[in-house]
């Protein structure tokens, strides 16, 4: 048996750094979506390893899809060494979409039902946050509320009725290093995140794009950002943010057709550009 799994990357509608916490590690309050841009994951037993076309994805245990199988693993006390893993990239990397963190919560999933463990999603979202802070979301998906370093999850209402343009700039972000700048940073401008929550638990989103923000815009510079925006304002897009710690940025659009015309001005200077929608789930899962 083959277990398929389309996983899907995500935005943030918010991302506020809170403090640290005891451990060290930030405290976040986080509105996360999920949007059909997808890698596709193949799950099967056979020959162990990573199977991944993409250049600079790597396909030893330093692979989160790797570390998810050490994980499940350890959890269950199963042998899963002979997890054969086909990864199918879509997402881009290093880009703030949790293009990762779906692949490994692909493979927890798929290997749920390949050894028959039945283990529930709070299950597997404990297993998942002890090797990645966004496998929790990437398990369950739609619209929800992160808090703490993204393991502590709430629904929100759904985002729909709009299209949205992701852009990639030719860079990447060291996520360490856009933390290490945010702490190093002498003034934080924070969200109101009260009037944030009441209004996304209204599903008011229109309301949230006039007072959300991404703290980490305001330490790092990325390449592109401003032109970007430019375009997407330009097209008529109705919010526009960069998402985790970048470099991508996207617009927010009521109408299909503009969001394709930002789309083909944006590919005239950048080479990652997608069109996706919000989807209410992490992953689709078939077996075969």
């Amino acid at each position: 048996m083959k277990v398929i799994v389309d996983a899907f990357a995500k935005i943030n509608l918010l991302l506020d750094i809170a403090g640290r916490l005891p451990n060290g590690y930030h405290s976040l309050h986080m509105i996360m979506q999920s949007v059909s841009l997808c890698d596709t994951v193949t799950v099967e037993r056979g020959e162990g390893g990573i199977r991944c076309a993409c250049p600079g994805v790597p396909t030893d245990e330093s692979n989160i899809a790797w570390k998810a199988v050490t994980a499940f693993a350890k959890a269950t006390g199963l042998n899963c060494a002979d997890t054969c893993i086909t990864i199918e990239k879509r997402i881009p990397c290093a880009a703030g979409l949790a293009g990762g963190s779906a692949d490994g919560a692909a493979v927890l999933a798929a290997l749920n039902i390949l050894h028959g463990t039945a283990l529930s999603a709070e299950a597997l979202c404990r297993i998942g946050a002890s090797f990645g802070a966004d496998v929790p979301f990437c398990l369950t998906g739609g619209t929800r509320l992160a808090l703490n370093i993204g393991d502590v999850l709430a629904p929100l209402p759904a985002l729909e009725n709009v299209t949205l343009v992701l852009a990639k700039p030719d860079c990447a972000v060291s996520t360490k290093e856009a933390y290490a700048a945010c702490d190093a940073g002498e003034s934080v401008t924070h969200a109101d995140l009260t009037r944030i929550l009441f209004d996304a638990s209204k599903g008011n989103y229109a309301r949230v794009f006039r007072e959300t923000c991404n703290t980490f815009e305001q330490f790092i510079e990325v390449a592109d950002r401003v032109p970007i925006k430019s375009v997407m304002r330009r097209h008529g897009s109705i919010f526009s943010m960069m998402s985790g710690s970048g470099p991508t940025v996207y617009g927010i659009f009521q109408s299909a057709d503009a969001a394709e015309q930002c789309a083909g001005e944006l590919r005239t200077f950048l080479r990652d550009v997608h069109v996706c929608t919000p989807v209410g789930e992490g992953l689709h899962i078939r077996t075969v």
